[in-house]
């Protein structure tokens, strides 16, 4: 699935790909400040979360709550400097937890992954929107 979009567009974008993510743990790929945390956060406004969302780079996860007590966990392992440090927080019960789970950075921990999970690759065109690539694996 491909989706171009602009600020404008972005909830609707949000929505068709959570309609097409056939896996709850998505990882998010794109270069610093291709809008990987803006999307999450649609994604989270999407699901019914109505607390403010942010990115978790200095707490490595937030939880949110989302429609009917669904829980969202967004994660950001940009920091990490090992797989051993998300380990011993406990990121793979997270994974394993059967929730939606947004991962930024995701290649600093790819021992950890499921073996089922979707990519999201953002990147940014030259007039400035954006384009969402889902993929599987």
């Amino acid at each position: 699935m491909e989706l171009t979009f602009t600020l404008d567009t972005l909830d609707d974008a949000a929505q068709q790909l959570l309609a097409s993510a056939p896996e709850k743990v998505i990882l998010f790929n794109g270069v610093m400040g291709a809008g990987k945390t803006t999307f999450i956060k649609a994604l989270c406004r999407a699901l019914g979360v109505g607390d403010p969302t942010a990115s978790p780079t200095f707490s490595l996860v937030n939880e949110y709550h989302g429609r009917d007590g669904a829980k969202i966990f967004h994660f950001d392992v940009y920091r990490l400097k090992s797989e051993s440090e998300a380990f011993d927080f406990g990121m793979d019960e997270y994974l394993d937890s059967g929730h939606w789970c947004f991962i930024e950075w995701a290649e600093k921990i790819p021992s950890l992954l499921p073996d089922r999970y979707s990519v999201v690759d953002l990147k940014v065109l030259e007039d400035g929107k954006r384009k969402v690539t889902l993929s599987n694996q």
